[in-house]
């Protein structure tokens, strides 16, 4: 079977269809792309309404035509988000564009956005609606995707392979072990569902790291969500009520776990244990963000 085939069962044109499979050339970017697919779709398509300029071309003779948007997974192979109606465009300016308030967070995740070496006065905003043509399948329909360096193709030009219709969606994320655990500031904002249930569930020692000039702050996570309960408060305010933590830009925070505990340790316990980790790794120090 052929992705066209299943395009021409919910009566979508290959002749009128952009296959599209973003693959940003940022890897945090490309390491969050799935993540909004699950999570945040909305920045998701907002990201993907804007295009470089040969694709933006090939979108432009479609204005009446459709999209179906794709992420890369694995080599040789793209996962399906969704199936657009492109619905025109608009032309808007560099000012117009960072105005947009969903941009400011694509490039806290690494999206570069507008780059001025670009060369262009204006791009174009596409109105790309999303249709419920295959919504079941979002993460799970794989196709095959050819090894060349081209990220869009017209889909009645490509036969473009069905390969595998997972159980589980590839935006649901995988579950690392604790210990593998380490996310941006921004990341913090984007968890997969999964991961946040894990997180709920785990207690213990949690490191803060100020990747500008390598300064940490430790601190400990127990009682109601656990680990999610003290990274859902930075996620909202980046500091989380530190003192020292309110002076700096958490753009630039990394957060990983130290150590997961039992999910019964007392209190107590899990403090006692935190105060050797700030004692271990010098957070109390002037280099330190740790004031206790």
């Amino acid at each position: 079977m052929q992705l066209n085939d299943l395009l021409r069962a919910v009566d979508v044109d290959p002749k009128k269809t952009l296959v599209l499979r973003h693959r940003p050339s940022e890897a945090s970017f490309r390491k969050a792309l799935p993540l909004l697919a699950g999570e945040r779709l909305d920045l998701f398509e907002a990201y993907q309404s804007y295009q470089g300029e040969q694709v933006e071309q090939a979108f432009n003779k479609r204005r009446d035509g459709w999209l179906a948007s794709f992420i890369e997974y694995e080599t040789g192979k793209a996962v399906f988000v969704g199936i657009y109606r492109v619905n025109g465009a608009t032309t808007i300016s560099p000012e117009e564009f960072w105005a947009r308030p969903e941009q400011s967070e694509l490039t806290a995740l690494g999206n570069p956005g507008w780059r001025e070496d670009e060369g262009r006065d204006t791009r174009l905003l596409f109105d790309l609606e999303r249709t419920e043509h295959y919504e079941d399948w979002r993460g799970k329909l794989v196709i095959g995707w050819p090894l060349v360096r081209i990220w869009y193709r017209r889909a009645y030009e490509t036969p473009l392979p069905v390969i595998a219709i997972r159980e589980d969606s590839v935006f649901a994320g995988e579950i690392p072990s604790w210990d593998q655990v380490d996310y941006s500031w921004a990341e913090l904002k984007i968890l997969p569902t999964r991961m946040k249930s894990a997180l709920e569930q785990w207690r213990g020692i949690y490191l803060i790291w100020d990747e500008s000039d390598g300064a940490a702050y430790v601190g400990s996570a127990y009682g109601n969500a656990n680990i999610l309960g003290r990274w859902t408060g930075y996620a909202a305010t980046g500091h989380g009520g530190n003192k020292l933590l309110r002076k700096r830009d958490p753009s630039r925070f990394r957060f990983s776990i130290l150590q997961r505990v039992s999910p019964d340790m007392d209190r107590d316990d899990v403090i006692r244990l935190e105060a050797s980790w700030k004692l271990r790794l010098h957070t109390r120090s002037g280099f330190g963000l740790n004031e206790n």
